[in-house]
């Protein structure tokens, strides 16, 4: 029994053990008492009491049918916001897109990944630079993809609704270019224009998984901080299942916080956290 709904050593480790396997999410028994505090929360909202009980629902026939993601998402961490690491985005449009332009790119569309976009800060950060280059240069296209794990921050990435305080990194003049403001100003609300929302495509991506299902190789990947988050064999095989998604010459953004040195990958670094795949493989 599980006396006073106490988190058991077993339960923690097979649960963590899941989660990492299938997700590539270190759950290390350090994050026990956050772990068990989110898995609470959801629990009392679909009427459980108890962990076990809950976490037997879970991976029963149904619950792996209909509850299973819903608890990925509510032990998943999804902190972002828009133009994080903001040199990144300089870099993009000053340096990346120019030579992958000069190196014979044809006008078909640019096609660029936010591999973990979370609730949309990032990619819409993108299409905000990369709409200011097109109007300079009206032969470039561009498509953006945008996926994460969890369903629910791509529900509210595709909303595209934010509050003042979410949307206060954001430069004053596309505030005013890209953002309409709610009818009701006591709310504080913004969404991002219907244009620059139709530049994007979200969906949901397990990065762990063997196949992403993206049909298209990319020319720019962004995958940041992310790699913190999973144990060095599981960067290096997502590394290289990013080197098979990309275009020959294609780049990679990582995280400030990360890096490739010691992996056996096809990419060379060009500028810090930002790599060019230099090989096929």
């Amino acid at each position: 029994m599980e006396a006073n709904n106490c988190f058991s050593t077993n339960k923690i480790l097979e649960l963590s053990q899941f989660i990492e396997t299938n997700y590539g999410i270190k759950m290390p028994a350090s994050k026990k008492v956050m772990l068990e505090s989110r898995l609470r929360r959801r629990m009392r909202q679909v009427g459980y009491t108890s962990i076990a009980e809950y976490l037997d629902f879970v991976f029963s026939s149904e619950g792996k049918r209909h509850e299973l993601g819903n608890m990925v998402d509510a032990i998943t961490t999804n902190k972002t916001y828009f133009f994080r690491e903001p040199k990144h985005f300089d870099i993009l449009v000053a340096k990346v897109i120019p030579q992958i332009i000069s190196s014979g790119f044809t006008p078909s569309p640019l096609r660029v990944w936010s591999s973990a976009c979370s609730s949309g800060e990032e990619p819409y950060s993108i299409a905000m630079m990369l709409g200011e280059l097109a109007e300079d240069n009206h032969r470039l296209k561009f498509n953006i993809l945008a996926s994460d794990l969890c369903t629910k921050v791509l529900k509210k990435a595709c909303r595209a609704v934010y509050n003042e305080e979410e949307i206060k990194d954001i430069p004053l003049y596309y505030r005013k270019k890209y953002l309409l403001k709610s009818k009701e100003s006591a709310l504080g609300l913004v969404q991002v224009a219907e244009h620059l929302r139709n530049m994007i495509t979200f969906r949901r991506i397990n990065l762990m998984a063997d196949d992403f299902g993206v049909k298209k190789r990319m020319h720019v990947i962004f995958c940041r901080n992310v790699l913190i988050y999973f144990q060095k064999d599981q960067q290096e095989r997502l590394i290289l299942k990013f080197g098979r998604q990309l275009e020959p010459g294609g780049f990679l953004f990582i995280g400030h916080s990360e890096s490739l040195v010691g992996m056996n990958v096809p990419f060379c670094q060009v500028l810090p956290t930002v790599y060019q795949k230099i090989s096929e493989f």
